[in-house]
């Protein structure tokens, strides 16, 4: 009876960690998975930094990320003429990775930093005025740390789009740019780059 009672408990404490990390992705959501049409082509453009970007408009609870990113995409090659989403990745408020444009092109940006070997990702929602929960936070913690191991982009090369033109834009937001300014973001990129996970 105890060994049941004990195999029972493993089998449970098994199930709770599961479903712990799976509250955190790990992978992103393809473009063809949200209805978005990708970009076949690909400059080979090398990646040298990570910049972090807020979508500027308020995203609530509930809306729909990929009914957004249709929209989004729709706008930016119809009137922006850009060849695809300004972002390479983009999250949504319960941490979801999407993919955007191809990080093999450049970006875009309405702002006069040279896009050029920059990764980036963008944060659904206006950081000015809303809060990131815990599970955008780690998300984009850990996504950023993936990111940076995987194109050996060191931390100091991971900035905001306020970072490379402060006086033209407050993207990311207050609430993100703060993680930032106190060094708190690189702290725990630079953790998870040293645990490899």
């Amino acid at each position: 009876m105890f060994l049941r009672m004990n195999i029972g408990l493993l089998i449970v404490v098994n199930v709770l960690l599961d479903s712990c990390s799976a509250l955190v992705p790990t992978g992103s959501i393809s473009q063809a998975e949200w209805g978005g049409t990708p970009v076949a082509t690909d400059s080979g453009q090398t990646i040298q930094y990570i910049t972090i970007h807020h979508s500027g408009v308020v995203f609530e609870q509930g809306k729909d990320p990929k009914a957004y990113l249709q929209n989004l995409q729709k706008w930016s090659r119809a009137e922006k003429t850009w060849i695809d989403l300004p972002y390479h990745y983009i999250l949504d408020l319960d941490g979801n990775i999407y993919d955007g444009r191809n990080p093999g092109l450049p970006g875009d940006t309405n702002t006069s930093y040279d896009v050029n070997h920059h990764l980036i990702i963008c944060v659904l929602g206006n950081y000015e005025e809303q809060i990131m929960s815990n599970s955008q936070m780690e998300s984009l913690v850990k996504f950023t740390a993936k990111k940076a191991r995987k194109y050996a982009v060191p931390p100091e090369n991971i900035r905001t789009h306020k970072d490379w033109v402060p006086t033209e834009t407050v993207c990311p937001g207050r609430d993100i740019q703060r993680l930032f300014d106190s060094g708190e973001f690189h702290r725990m990129v630079s953790d998870r780059l040293k645990s490899k996970n």
